[in-house]
């Protein structure tokens, strides 16, 4: 019995253990099966890993262009309205919007265009509704408007009393640069108030250039 065992031990299967004495000091166990079906399990698990990441992809594929034909589908148009009226951006631009001589040289084309008397004086007589209408802001202590408001239409104001003064007669002309002085005076005192936000000195110069403003447009007939 023990000769046998010394021999060989005979295991089941198809892996054998071979037993060998122990001045050997080896012992020698075959894997070829367990090597075989090992690479068999590895090859076919490579396909099958291929195959899946190929659904994937498809998969993905067809959920993005649903995802896509979607989103066209719901698609709306945006309505775009008609262009800004002339005028209509920030406080200062309106020169921006004025109709251009382009026979004019480069450097003045940009500046305020020349008018005639008698549109200078309509465009003044606007320009004065406009410096009226700042009581509105003065009311509601809005600082900054009635600076912008009355800078811009002080601008176009003055340029067009230059063009109405200088078509006048010599005689006119004394009395109204005389009263043209005083009111850009009320609108500048009027403007300093506005600045330094005193509701008392704005509703005092504010009367005065309304005053004068009357004044002024009583000469430009």
């Amino acid at each position: 019995m023990a000769h046998s065992i010394q021999h060989s031990l005979q295991l089941g299967g198809s892996t054998r253990l071979i037993y060998v004495p122990t001045n050997t000091g080896r012992v020698s166990v075959s894997r070829s099966a367990f090597t075989v079906r090992a690479q068999q399990q590895a090859s076919s698990a490579e396909p099958e890993t291929s195959r899946r990441a190929m659904i994937g992809l498809v998969a993905a594929g067809l959920a993005s262009s649903s995802l896509v034909q979607s989103a066209l589908a719901d698609g709306k148009s945006i309505k775009v309205g008609p262009p800004p009226p002339p005028s209509g951006g920030l406080t200062g631009t309106l020169n921006s919007d004025q109709a251009r001589d382009l026979k004019l040289p480069l450097k003045e084309r940009f500046y305020l265009q020349p008018l005639t008397p008698e549109q200078a004086a309509q465009r003044a007589k606007e320009s004065a509704k406009e410096i009226v209408s700042v009581k509105s802001f003065i009311d509601k202590k809005a600082w900054p408007y009635v600076q912008n408001d009355l800078r811009l239409r002080a601008e176009y104001l003055r340029y067009d009393l230059n063009t109405v003064i200088a078509a006048k007669s010599k005689e006119e002309k004394q009395s109204l640069k005389d009263l043209t002085g005083k009111l850009f005076q009320t609108i500048s005192n009027l403007d300093y108030a506005a600045k330094t936000k005193s509701s008392s000195a704005a509703e005092k110069y504010y009367a005065e250039t309304v005053s004068t403003l009357n004044d002024v447009l009583a000469k430009l007939g």
